[in-house]
């Protein structure tokens, strides 16, 4: 029997059959090292890059030992960000489907305080949320974590990047001491160590190696005259190449919105992520780039920490990180799944000594390459294939992918290859459409009804 195989473990009946219907048969490397001592109750600090299957590897481990019939929340999974906790959630849902009566619950800030606050009411088995959400509930007696049995902190790092720290610690005192405590980083800084040594016992530790190597990512250094010459570099990069959908890192908020608000103003399609945006916006923002109806998003590092993009064509590093680490775990957004990928970075003379110290620690020559051709700012900016629709009706109104997806193409309607992504929230829905359907898409959706019902719909620019 492999030992990279799912079968290997000494899991549960009911979670392998679920893994088999998910296609889940080999293990990951971070699976692989990581599930045997979680699954023997042991503390473990685990070293990987997003994408890498952690969320699996933790997840399996409170499945297993969870007491579906004890109505106590077992388990608390902290993330930075909203979009991260939602995308751990689903995807512990996923794994846990085969458990009947199950409730996993998210916590997350930008959510109503008063609806959270009926759903704890009514009892859950895994908590799964943000910092600061979470303890509010503790400090208000909403939640209790007298039952837990596993602590998980996922994307520690990050966590400790946005100020963190107290809040965790805050959230700490109100569990056991008795407890398994999973820790997840994709870096290992001295804070890191730190808060390992106070709040874990003899933890394994696991580090794994990025998964990508130059075969699928293909870096690019651009060394620019002077800062007039960095949107300028950036406006090249994305003419010359024209990828369909691109990650630009800034490393400060305010770049972040000036970068986006620049490339809009010579016509290229680009939303800007930062943690200064309404919720709203924010999950606007996601939908529109992960269904690729805006072909580039400028973000922060911390913003664009969980997001769950597929096959993302490139990453261009508007400054380059301030940290190795951090470069590394950049450019690793894409070139996934055996996808290959394209990671450009700027740097002026005053940020040479960091491309020097990139050298270093990636082992490995950098040299500068010429730009395109300046001619190509003459071409006109290209457009994304897809378009965004929003449906005033959501998760509380019944509606389902299905129910949007048979609107559009029923009779006279568009064809299911014009459709792309549908996402569900709440009170609204967004379903992606190629740009040449959106037309008679909104009329659809406009004259139609879902659930029996007539929604507005509105195409987001």
């Amino acid at each position: 029997m492999s030992q990279t195989a799912f079968s290997s473990l000494n899991l549960h009946s009911s979670l392998y059959q679920n893994l088999a219907t998910l296609g889940y048969q080999t293990m990951t490397p971070i699976q692989a090292q990581s599930l045997p001592p979680i699954l023997e109750a042991k503390d473990v600090i685990a070293q990987a890059q997003t994408g890498s299957g952690k969320t699996a590897a933790f997840g399996l481990g409170l499945l297993q030992q969870l007491d579906v019939k004890r109505f106590r929340v077992q388990s608390l999974v902290l993330c930075p960000t909203r979009e991260l906790a939602d995308q751990v959630a689903k995807e512990i849902r996923k794994l846990g489907r085969s458990i009947h009566n199950i409730k996993v619950l998210t916590l997350c800030g930008g959510m109503s305080y008063g609806v959270q606050l009926g759903s704890l009411e009514h009892g859950a088995h895994i908590i799964v949320g943000t910092p600061g959400r979470v303890e509010e509930h503790l400090r208000k007696g909403s939640l209790k974590l007298n039952n837990l049995n596993t602590l998980v902190l996922d994307e520690a790092d990050r966590m400790l990047d946005m100020g963190f720290k107290d809040t965790l610690d805050a959230i700490i005192e109100h569990t056991p001491k008795q407890r398994q405590t999973l820790l997840f980083s994709a870096t290992f800084p001295t804070q890191i160590q730190s808060i390992a040594q106070r709040i874990m016992i003899n933890p394994m530790r696991i580090e794994v190696a990025s998964s990508h190597d130059s075969t699928s990512i293909v870096q690019h250094f651009y060394k620019i005259d002077d800062e007039a010459q960095r949107i300028i570099a950036l406006r090249l990069l994305l003419g010359h190449s024209r990828p369909e959908s691109t990650l630009v890192f800034c490393n400060t908020k305010r770049e972040t919105q000036e970068v986006a608000n620049e490339l809009q103003s010579y016509g290229f399609c680009a939303l800007a992520l930062h943690g200064d945006l309404e919720q709203k916006v924010r999950d606007q923002t996601l939908v529109r780039f992960a269904n690729r109806s805006t072909s580039i998003l400028v973000a922060t590092d911390v913003a664009a920490r969980g997001l769950d993009i597929d096959s993302l064509d490139a990453v261009i590093n508007y400054h380059i990180a301030r940290e190795c680490e951090v470069h590394v775990h950049r450019i690793g957004r894409t070139g996934r799944a055996g996808c290959n990928g394209t990671a450009c970075t700027l740097y002026s003379e005053k940020e040479s000594y960091k491309i020097a110290r990139l050298a270093d620690y990636l082992n490995q020559a950098i040299e500068s390459e010429p730009l395109p051709p300046i001619k190509l700012l003459e071409q006109p900016t290209y457009k994304p294939n897809m378009t965004t629709l929003q449906i005033d009706g959501g998760k509380k109104q019944k509606v389902r992918p299905g129910d949007i997806l048979g609107a559009l193409t029923g009779k006279d309607g568009i064809t299911g290859k014009q459709v792309g992504k549908i996402h569900i929230f709440d009170n609204c829905a967004y379903v992606a459409v190629n740009w040449d359907a959106r037309k008679p898409a909104l009329k659809k959706l406009e004259k139609g009804k879902l659930k029996g019902r007539s929604f507005q719909v509105r195409q987001i620019l």
